[in-house]
């Protein structure tokens, strides 16, 4: 009976023994959101989230608006940053000055880069080439291990100039593109703070630190990721269709500004046409239209003959007739404003006879 007993051999996985049991699910994978998050960092996260939706659907339609909050936030970023981790002055900066001074300087740099296109256009670059190193560093974490720190460091810096340099050569479809790819990101980031604690974030500073033996990421945290790409291209397909639909109302606008300076042309050409076709018994009034023109244009046959005087005399006179008033006017037209005095020769009997035209 004794020897019928096999001695019992320990092991440290219990699958042989029994293999109809699963295998233990990963509990570091097990989706499982925040229960309480933290006040300051939610609010944080839901501002960012108001702005990565305004990048990401009307960033080329808000060019200012987008362009200071690029300048404010990366501007505040980085001197918090040297703030909070660096001594200024032989001096550990509390958190609120460090944010005070972060916020100052930011505004400043919001300032420039809503006031200089090139410095707005040349950070929006910047910013498209860093959200595309950072994408395909997290991308290629399963096929690639960098060396060195200095390798995705080095990929990140040439492919923020190389976006700075085209988005400076063609800055509306750069620009699109960046605010677009940009602000998914943003939501993606926020997402993932809600999710699983910012573990792609934590995971790209790893990447970034080329530290080896990393564990893989979970399926959701792919997922976050295959999202960011798709809603960059959603994002930048809104704006083109608002670029489309802005382009067509300044289109219509301009043709219906043609469309009435033309009907305006019309008119008057119609008004003038109207004051040629006068009756011929306004010709007596052409004075007041011909006082108006320079005198160069003015006709020699304009002005009244001396002969035509003497022969107004002679009718008003009479062929023997003497004066007997000092003074004559003779009004030939009441609409005609112009008066000329019509005196006789000195030595003559007759009186002085005036021509009024009104």
């Amino acid at each position: 009976m004794e020897e019928a007993l096999l001695p019992l051999a320990m092991t440290s996985d219990p699958r042989p023994f029994n293999q109809q049991l699963p295998e233990p699910p990963d509990l570091r994978c097990v989706l499982q959101p925040q229960d309480s998050p933290d006040l300051a960092p939610a609010l944080v996260c839901a501002l960012c989230c108001c702005f990565g939706i305004i990048y990401c659907c009307f960033g080329y339609r808000c060019f200012k608006a987008v362009m200071f909050l690029s300048g404010l936030l990366s501007g505040a970023l980085v001197i918090f940053l040297l703030c909070h981790k660096e001594r200024v002055l032989e001096t550990q900066l509390s958190l609120e000055v460090s944010a005070g001074i972060a916020l100052g300087i930011g505004l400043l740099c919001g300032l420039v880069t809503m006031l200089v296109r090139s410095v707005g256009l040349f950070l929006t670059g910047l910013l498209l080439g860093l959200t595309l190193g950072a994408g395909v560093l997290l991308g290629t974490e399963p096929i690639y291990q960098p060396p060195s720190a200095w390798v995705p460091a080095g990929g990140l810096v040439g492919l923020a100039l190389l976006g700075a340099l085209f988005t400076l050569r063609w800055p509306r479809p750069f620009t699109v593109l960046g605010t677009a790819l940009l602000g998914a990101a943003v939501l993606v980031a926020c997402a993932d703070y809600f999710l699983e604690g910012l573990a792609l974030g934590s995971r790209l500073g790893q990447r970034l630190q080329a530290l080896p033996a990393l564990p893989p990421l979970c399926w959701y945290s792919w997922v976050l990721l295959g999202t960011w790409p798709t809603l960059g291209a959603l994002g930048a397909l809104a704006q083109w269709k608002l670029m489309d639909e802005e382009h067509g109302g300044h289109a219509n606008a301009v043709v219906l500004s043609h469309q009435r300076r033309h009907l305006q042309l019309l008119r008057i050409r119609h008004q003038e046409a109207k004051w040629h076709r006068t009756s011929p018994g306004a010709g007596l009034c052409e004075g007041s239209y011909r006082r108006q023109l320079p005198a160069s244009t003015r006709n020699p046959a304009d002005s009244l003959a001396p002969s035509y005087f003497q022969s107004l005399r002679e009718r008003q006179l009479g062929p023997g007739s003497q004066a007997t008033t000092p003074h004559t006017v003779l009004d030939l037209d009441s609409d005609c404003s112009s008066t000329v005095p019509l005196t006789a020769p000195s030595g003559s009997t007759h009186p002085d006879l005036s021509l009024n035209l009104h």
